[in-house]
């Protein structure tokens, strides 16, 4: 296997006495694993940060075994690691992501929004709309990994407006109307969700992450991926700050 292209640095973990095992998306090829020489060195260090865009080659003479990586830093994403709500987004989304793609199967919706992300936050995004649009990724890659939430049309009265809460049963929007008896037994669809509201504050962000949290917990966050709910917990714990009383 030889393999070059673009991808982002996803998780790196120390292997040996100077190299890391690290994990990458790439456009096309999906999620990737290899074997760095010197990882652990001072200069690579700053190169494999998660969140960096790097150049990667990848070359193994069978399928089946770890292939060695080489990299060079293409984009750094080095303004991250000045606010903790980023550090904190940038450590969920990376360790999910490589924990729960399969190797090798694309996924270039999901780099995409990955990238966009991470250059959004660089160029100075604000940290409510940051936290925004990691409800909305965590909901594009349920979707990706076949678990996607209807959320187009009441599922008791196919209206397609007013929607305000989701089924945990079905994973399925519900009416303000249709729901409003079942309120405290369904959860909130805030409109960031839908992509049909204005300003997103604070308090609809608590709200989305609650929602997709549910079903992440339910159907992707289970037996060994479960250890992936601490590095999420730290994120709500952080975003529950800001909400106001």
């Amino acid at each position: 296997m030889d393999i070059e292209t673009s991808a982002l640095v996803l998780t790196v973990r120390a292997h040996g006495e100077h190299g890391a095992i690290v994990r990458f998306l790439t456009p096309a090829h999906g999620l990737v694993a290899g074997y760095v020489r010197g990882g652990k060195s001072q200069r690579l260090r700053a190169v494999l940060q998660p969140g960096n865009r790097v150049a990667l080659a990848l070359h193994s003479r069978v399928e089946t075994q770890l292939a060695a990586a080489t990299v060079e830093l293409s984009r750094s994403r080095a303004g991250l690691l000045e606010s903790a709500l980023f550090i904190t987004i940038a450590e969920w989304l990376t360790s999910m992501t490589a924990d729960l793609l399969t190797e090798h199967a694309a996924h270039p919706r999901l780099h995409d929004a990955l990238e966009g992300l991470f250059d959004a936050a660089e160029l100075g995004v604000s940290p409510v709309e940051a936290a925004a649009a990691v409800a909305r990724y965590e909901l594009l890659l349920m979707s990706e990994l076949g678990f996607a939430l209807d959320l187009g049309s009441c599922v008791a009265t196919g209206a397609t407006i007013d929607l305000a809460y989701v089924s945990p049963r079905s994973a399925q929007a519900v009416s303000a109307g249709a729901g409003a008896p079942y309120a405290d037994k369904l959860l909130p669809l805030p409109a960031l969700l839908t992509g049909s509201g204005g300003p997103v504050t604070w308090s609809e962000v608590g709200k989305a992450l609650h929602t997709t949290g549910f079903f992440l917990t339910r159907s992707l966050l289970t037996e060994r991926h479960s250890r992936l709910r601490a590095a999420r917990d730290r994120l709500v714990s952080l975003i529950a700050r800001q909400v106001p009383a």
